[in-house]
């Protein structure tokens, strides 16, 4: 089992449900959030030439728990929605361990638990 963590522009939510849907994926969470990025060059304001400036840029959190056979699937269908960003970046994807998962109503544990 693993957790997906995708952070990504707010404009490319919608895009990212699709294609999750298309390899039937449905579960997840979504936390509005914000990026810290370096600010451009030459900027204006208080930190200009001050050293590392960064901006605040909104971004969206996805949370995906899913079973092995899910993972490249899941990781694939969030690049493609998000691949082609242009200059804005397309975000980040972390992959991590998921030791367990416990569905509270049933008490179910593990894979069966996803």
């Amino acid at each position: 089992m693993k957790m997906i963590e995708a952070v990504v522009a707010p404009e490319r939510l919608g895009d990212v449900k699709e294609a999750l849907s298309r390899v039937e994926v449905f579960r997840l969470t979504v936390s509005d959030v914000s990026g810290l990025e370096r600010a451009a060059p030459g900027g204006t304001g208080s930190d200009a030439g001050a050293g590392a400036a960064f901006e605040a840029r909104p971004r969206v959190r996805l949370e995906i728990a899913v079973n092995e056979n899910f993972v490249r699937p899941t990781l694939e269908a969030i690049r493609s929605a998000c691949g082609d960003a242009g200059a804005g970046g397309g975000g980040r994807i972390y992959v991590m361990e998921l030791k367990d998962v416990i569905r509270v109503r049933t008490g179910e544990r593990g894979p069966e638990a996803i």
